[in-house]
């Protein structure tokens, strides 16, 4: 019998298991192949629509998500649960695409619709059978972007974190129910290197500060609070 959740698909809105993003993802190349073939070009605002009131009104509104935590993953078990940001930005750009599809269809410029929905469903289509989100890895490296290269976080103030300045530490920004997070934990706590942990969930005024996009995330501080790279 699968084991329990460890994260409520409809309150732990922080993260999700990470399989339920392909199923939507499923519906939208389905929905996007299915309107390239039959020509029914207003196929394409049905996955538009649904990502939209997703995004506004939360996972309750995701009939694809619903299919999958009430008929899916009671029989295979929850999936790794992951922070649930990326996901969701790739939702907001799928919304994007189909929603300019849509218009671009109405306007009688087939042509541009139809390569907007040709790539809508070959990203999606790649993301729900392989499980590579292009999107999400834009999120991630924007992320990364943003919170290490623009923002150039030079210190970290160990105090603030509960820390004990003076000595070198890892500070790894993390979720309780984030399983990377927990595994990148395990990992360096096996190298004799325990992490000063930051629970972004009751601490997102850190997060922001930091300019912490995405977790796992850990730093490498020393004593001075000086930050002498991220930790991988």
């Amino acid at each position: 019998m699968p084991a329990a959740r460890t994260a409520d698909p409809y309150r732990d809105l922080d993260v999700i298991d990470s399989r339920a993003p392909r199923a939507m993802q499923g519906f939208v190349a389905l929905v996007a192949i299915a309107a390239l073939a039959t020509g029914l070009w207003p196929l394409l605002a049905l996955p538009a629509l649904q990502l939209t009131l997703t995004l506004r009104f939360g996972r309750k509104w995701c009939l694809p998500c619903r299919l999958y935590y009430a008929v899916i993953q009671p029989r295979l078990g929850e999936g790794p649960v992951e922070d649930a940001r990326p996901p969701r930005f790739a939702n907001q750009l799928g919304a994007l695409f189909l929603w300019g599809a849509t218009v671009l269809h109405a306007a009688g410029l087939d042509g541009a619709g139809n390569a907007i929905a040709i790539l809508v469903a070959a990203l999606a289509l790649v993301s729900s059978t392989m499980g590579l989100c292009v999107g999400c890895i834009a999120y991630r490296v924007g992320a990364q972007l943003r919170g290490v290269r623009a923002r150039s976080v030079a210190r970290i103030d160990l105090a603030e974190l509960g820390g004990t300045p003076g000595g070198d530490a890892v500070v790894q920004f993390t979720h309780p129910l984030c399983a990377d997070c927990q595994e990148l934990e395990r990992k360096l706590r096996a190298q004799g290197r325990a992490p000063l942990l930051v629970d972004v969930s009751r601490r997102p005024d850190l997060a922001r500060k930091y300019g912490v996009g995405v977790v796992p995330f850990a730093l490498s501080v020393r004593g001075d609070g000086s930050v002498a790279g991220r930790v991988h």
